[in-house]
């Protein structure tokens, strides 16, 4: 699964699905609609991809995962040469080591304590604030990174499933960028 799916949150979900009701739909739907992110991560490579043949585009996005993604855009920033060549070759290393490590897991993870009584269930969050902090340019992401916040908390409080509120999150976040962005042409 590691190396067909590629995306760790909707492997997680998708078991959690099987190990509640065993139905594969439930479950192939909760991991789509997790991944609904990917939309944005996608069209945000546009430039990186510019050039490549659809099989190469294929497989870049496949390897394309949230941390690699976050790490190429914070280089491109720094410098707008960096492109395919480090997506390419950072999601070579992630699904590489994502497999392997999973693989090793599912051989050897039964037989270890559950590190949340550890204080190491918080290290998914820390990554993510880490490459959020990275992705950072200043007031002008206030807006739309606050409305996403808002809506997939008020989602999870009203009893909606983590996957689905997180999609509505980032629906709604991507939707304040594209308001804000018509906005500026008008006013321009």
């Amino acid at each position: 699964m590691s190396s067909f799916v590629h995306a760790g949150s909707s492997q997680i979900v998708a078991v959690e699905q099987f190990a509640g009701s065993s139905a594969v739909l439930g479950a192939a739907l909760a991991g789509a609609a997790l991944n609904l992110r990917y939309i944005g991560i996608v069209a945000s490579l546009s430039d990186v991809l510019n050039g490549l043949s659809l099989r190469m585009k294929l497989l870049t996005i496949h390897i394309t995962g949230d941390e690699n993604w976050a790490l190429t855009m914070a280089e491109r920033a720094k410098n707008p040469a960096i492109g395919t060549p480090f997506l390419i070759g950072s999601g070579l290393v992630m699904i590489s080591v994502w497999t392997s490590s999973t693989t090793l897991g599912a051989v050897v993870g039964s037989a270890l304590p559950n590190l949340e009584q550890f204080g190491l269930g918080f290290a998914f969050t820390a990554a993510f604030i880490a490459m959020a902090r990275g992705l950072w340019r200043g007031p002008a992401n206030l807006l739309p990174w606050g409305v996403s916040f808002a809506v997939t908390i008020g989602f999870v409080l009203l009893g909606t499933s983590k996957a689905y509120a997180i999609v509505a999150g980032t629906v709604c976040g991507v939707a304040t960028i594209y308001l804000i962005k018509n906005r500026r042409k008008q006013i321009a």
